[in-house]
């Protein structure tokens, strides 16, 4: 390893002295700070490594690049859980002891990385997407938007590079669809306005910007004071830095870390066609990416809200098997979760789509039950898409705020029986072991990676 090290540095100036020679983690961790120079570390390591049989070591192990280290998170969730009902004890129980005799945790891909890890890492970056793999998460989500010059990047949303990237501190701003505007004394005046698109900026230009912690204050009167939005519990302790990639980019890093990958197709907030591109060109686009780098069906999910894109991909391409239908269902005036007379299309329209997967709110697959010692059930929409054979994503665990006598948005249908953090693990066990969800969304991919591990066998996860 030290060989492939300097083989590594010595193009680069980093060639070892006596000192470092004798102590290669100096060196190792001078490369490291170099962001090209780790992957291409990691990328060199990996096709070096001794193959499973002879490391005598699971497959994933071999692949993967890099150990699963699930830090503190999960273990205060296990200990912040109820003991009032037989739902929680049982399984905090099992939880401490599997914390207790566990001494190593692999990746599942039960856990999805959402967005990388974005409690508290820029999204969509590439120091995101490491965290998410280093948490366990068997799986990461790169959300897909496209530039000016049509091509494709990371972002949650088209038009979220305001609160989400630093271009409105650079000259970048004034190509923003609703640049910020100053008056005469300085002061910003239509904060709650301000919109910047990655079709706003050619791929180039995306390049140049850094990723932040999203979040924005709308009534601010200055651009600090704008960009101070970021809510305290998602934290500013690894913002300084947030590595901006293109779609084809995480393509890649995904394969050197050996995870999965589910591309979402993000709504365009401009109309399409977009220079010529139709919607179905923006579908296949992103579906070539992943032929063109060799990344086959098995290994993606690509998923969208609109179920034209689904089926798009159902009936043209060879990673239809694995599309996932994302539910926003409940935007419609008429939906009630409770009443499948209010769900159009149906479940079984679906089904009769060729929708295979479906992904709903976490909120969607959950009720409240009458017995105070279990009470937490699936709900009728979760009873509803297993009858029509549909498998089920569920999103996004940890996107929470404290649940400190709140439910919140993610857990509104639990509202009731909800008074902290612990009751998410109850809610994650409703959900693997009643539900029968086959994976789920995370902002802190180690909870849901704790729990994978710890139930494995217990429910084939």
């Amino acid at each position: 390893m030290l060989e492939l090290i300097r083989a590594v540095a010595a193009p680069c100036g980093l060639e070892p002295s006596s000192r470092l020679a004798t102590r290669p983690s100096t060196l190792i961790g001078r490369i490291l700070a170099v962001p090209a120079l780790s992957l291409l570390v990691s990328t060199l390591a990996l096709s070096q490594a001794p193959t499973a049989a002879a490391a005598d070591t699971p497959p994933e192990a071999s692949t993967s690049g890099m150990p699963v280290s699930l830090g503190p998170r999960p273990y205060f969730l296990v200990d912040d859980m109820d003991e009032d009902n037989a739902q929680s004890a049982d399984l905090k129980a099992r939880l401490e002891q599997c914390a207790a005799n566990r001494t190593s945790f692999e990746r599942s891909d039960f856990s999805i990385g959402h967005r990388g890890a974005p409690m508290m890492f820029p999204e969509h970056t590439r120091e995101a997407y490491l965290a998410g793999a280093r948490m366990g998460a068997g799986v990461l989500e790169c959300d897909v938007a496209f530039t000016a010059d049509k091509e494709l990047v990371c972002r949650h949303s088209q038009c979220d590079l305001h609160g989400t990237t630093n271009i409105l501190q650079t000259p970048l701003a004034e190509q923003c669809a609703v640049p910020p505007e100053y008056d005469d004394n300085g002061k910003l005046t239509n904060a709650a306005d301000v919109q910047c698109c990655t079709s706003d900026i050619t791929l180039a230009q995306f390049k140049t910007l850094e990723g932040r912690m999203d979040g924005v204050n709308p009534e601010a009167d200055t651009l600090e004071g704008y960009l101070a939005g970021n809510p305290a519990w998602r934290t500013e302790l690894y913002a300084d830095r947030g590595t901006l990639m293109s779609h084809a980019e995480s393509i890649e890093l995904f394969k050197s870390l050996g995870v999965k990958m589910t591309p979402e197709l993000k709504t365009p907030s401009v109309d399409m066609p977009f220079d010529g591109m139709s919607q179905q060109d923006y579908a296949q686009k992103m579906i070539d990416e992943y032929s063109a780098a060799g990344v086959g069906p098995d290994d993606v999910y690509p998923q969208s809200f609109l179920l034209d894109d689904v089926r798009y991909w159902i009936d043209n391409t060879e990673f239809g098997d694995q599309a996932v239908y994302l539910d926003d269902r409940d935007l419609k005036p008429e939906f009630d979760v409770s009443d499948p007379a209010t769900w159009s299309p149906s479940m079984q329209e679906l089904a009769d789509q060729g929708v295979k997967i479906l992904a709903p709110p976490m909120w969607m697959l959950l009720a409240e039950g009458d017995d105070p010692e279990r009470p937490i059930v699936p709900s009728v929409y979760a009873e509803q898409a297993k009858a029509a054979g549909l498998e089920l994503i569920a999103w996004s665990f940890e996107r929470s705020a404290p649940l400190v006598d709140d439910g919140a948005w993610y857990h509104q249908t639990i509202d009731g029986v909800v008074n902290n953090d612990g009751d998410k693990m109850v809610a994650l066990d409703v959900m693997a072991r009643d539900v029968g969800v086959k994976a789920v969304f995370s902002d802190w991919p180690a909870s849901v990676s704790f729990y994978a591990n710890c139930m494995a066998e217990e429910l084939d996860l």
